[in-house]
């Protein structure tokens, strides 16, 4: 099957800006929680006003690494692998484990992300993961080996676009 890179960073892109919008608005509502009259310490003990300032802090910087990743994938430019190309950063790799096929987009943003394009899963991982660092260089046809809690993974490579 083959998966269009375009409509996939756009699915990417749509679940960055949802997961953003819910992000900021947590962190809003954190940050007036915060400054609230009733958050006001009435006692040494009284930690409501300072949790809620940690947890708008936290909420805001999670929601600047994801304007990072929004910005990243809409202004990424997709190039197109043969097969005789290595992997690297923008590859969409064909993957399969025990038979099973799986894909996953090598980018340098977004790791851990999965997105639904079509009747395919497709995983973002960056080079920096294990996968992604054991993928860096490789072919459709080469094997790469993984080590898990589990035990050994042997994949192969079937197709890189």
């Amino acid at each position: 099957m083959k998966i269009d890179k375009g409509l996939l960073v756009e699915q990417v892109l749509a679940k960055l800006k949802r997961e953003l919008k819910i992000i900021q608005e947590a962190a809003t509502a954190a940050h007036e929680a915060a400054t609230h009259e009733q958050s006001k310490a009435e006692d040494q003990y009284d930690t409501r006003g300072l949790e809620a300032s940690y947890l708008a802090g936290a909420q805001a910087g999670r929601a600047a690494e994801l304007e990072k990743q929004v910005a990243y994938f809409k202004f990424l430019s997709l190039r197109k692998f043969s097969s005789e190309d290595s992997i690297s950063p923008g590859a969409l790799v064909e993957m399969t484990f025990e038979g099973r096929p799986s894909w996953y987009f090598l980018a340098a943003q977004g790791g851990g992300i999965s997105v639904q394009v079509g009747n395919q899963t497709v995983q973002l991982i960056t080079p920096a993961s294990i996968l992604g660092e054991a993928l860096l260089g490789k072919r459709a046809g080469d094997q790469v080996e993984i080590e898990s809690p589990r035990g050994t993974r042997e994949y192969e490579i079937v197709v890189v676009t």
